[in-house]
């Protein structure tokens, strides 16, 4: 299970990226946007982290 939870963690952060724009699109609380779109870019960063080489424990 080594590449499927990055793969995943990846597609979430594209699937809530389209969220955070469609909410800007259709005028949603600033609020609502700023955290959706946060939540993207921490599923962006594990997916990226969980790829990089590093020790195995």
């Amino acid at each position: 299970m080594g590449g499927v939870l990055p793969s995943l963690l990846l597609i979430l952060a594209g699937v809530l990226v389209g969220g955070a724009w469609s909410l800007h699109r259709q005028g949603a609380p600033r609020g609502a946007v700023v955290v959706t779109a946060l939540l993207a870019a921490l599923a962006t960063a594990a997916g990226v982290l969980w790829l990089l080489p590093g020790e195995s424990a």
